[in-house]
């Protein structure tokens, strides 16, 4: 009898322990989880709406407390202190409607509270065919206006316009621009399509650029959507592939990024091969881009998503989803901001989008 007790006890004494055990393993499972999951499926309350029903928008650009964000269709939206204003922009050309296109690229002059001037890239039609142009746009009398043209005749098509433009820590106007369908292009040295481009603030070409009387930074590209630089001025850029094969590239001066040649992670002599890619089996669709902390932070629209690059690990994840495609990003301080791009005509909208979102860069990582 006494026997058969203690086999008793030292059973339930071993069921207690695995239950602590299991109960253990579960308990780190659900805060690994917790850690790697993306902020929207923790229900973040976190995450601030600052505008909403926005129409496709496509570009942030922020002057201390005020933000400007382009819309394809053709206006800026202004949003002060959680107010909302839709602002005109008069252009020259009439704004194409082909899918992609429209007022795309857009940022503020350094001296923009002086001088109420800013930068635009958009993709306009007329008798001679559909083109994409750089810009400069004056604020004045509450409309913004074109004034001068920086470049013309960029090479456009039924897509791949690219469209991106930031002013680098050289104080030079960079803009991506891409293959306009025409994927043989990005490979001609003398044409601007599948490039990156740069260029002095006045629209010449710098000195100091790869290619002598040359816009062209860098080229074979398909369709590059983002750029941004780490402190030390090294640049990078985003870049849809075909179907699948998107990129984040390290980007450097005369260097051929080998579209449509190779892609992925393909190699050849005298190409580059990305820093990062999302393979032969899935796609992003990176359009603007940021940097923090050793970190890229990249809109993602078919992969409906703010990715986080660690360049330091070489390890990418998911920080933000649930919310459908994200067109562009902005850090600034603190915060991380983003901007819904579901009213495209290629996403499902949910109620009151697209939307302008914040949040704490310290809740994302």
């Amino acid at each position: 009898m006494l026997k058969r007790v203690l086999v008793v006890f030292v059973m339930l004494i071993l069921l207690l322990v695995g239950c602590s055990s299991n109960k253990q393993q579960d308990d780190a499972l659900n805060n690994n989880d917790k850690h790697n999951t993306p902020l929207i499926q923790q229900e973040n309350d976190e995450l601030e709406v600052l505008a909403e029903n926005l129409n496709i928008p496509w570009s942030i650009e922020k002057s201390d407390h005020i933000f400007y964000l382009t819309e394809r269709s053709g206006s800026i939206v202004k949003i002060e202190n959680g107010e909302m204003e839709r602002q005109t922009v008069e252009l020259k050309k009439e704004l194409a409607t082909a899918s992609e296109a429209g007022l795309l690229g857009f940022v503020l002059a350094p001296d923009f509270k002086q001088s109420n001037l800013a930068y635009a890239y958009y993709t306009f039609e007329d008798r001679s065919g559909q083109f994409n142009r750089l810009i400069t746009l004056r604020f004045e009398d509450n409309v913004w206006r074109e004034e001068k043209i920086l470049l013309d005749n960029i090479p456009s098509g039924t897509y791949h316009h690219g469209g991106r433009i930031k002013i680098g820590p050289d104080g030079k106007l960079y803009a991506t621009v891409g293959d306009a369908s025409d994927r043989k292009i990005a490979q001609d040295p003398n044409s601007l399509g599948g490039k990156i481009l740069r260029m002095n603030l006045d629209g010449s070409i710098p000195n100091d650029n790869p290619f002598s009387d040359s816009y062209v930074y860098s080229y074979g590209h398909r369709n590059p959507q983002g750029i941004t630089w780490l402190p030390d001025g090294v640049l990078y850029a985003s870049e849809h592939g075909n179907d699948a094969n998107d990129e984040i590239n390290r980007i450097e001066a005369g260097q051929n990024y080998g579209w449509p040649i190779i892609e992925g992670d393909e190699e050849q002599d005298g190409l580059v091969t990305p820093v990062f890619t999302s393979g032969d089996d899935s796609t992003w669709a990176p359009s603007g881009m940021d940097y923090y902390n050793g970190k890229l932070y990249a809109a993602a629209l078919r992969g409906t998503a703010v990715l986080e690059f660690d360049l330091e690990l070489g390890e990418y994840r998911e920080v933000i989803n649930g919310l459908g495609r994200v067109r562009d990003v902005l850090i600034e301080g603190d915060y991380l901001y983003f901007i819904s791009n579901n009213t495209d005509g290629r996403g499902n909208p949910q109620e009151n989008d697209d939307k302008l979102y914040r949040i704490l860069l310290s809740e994302v990582n």
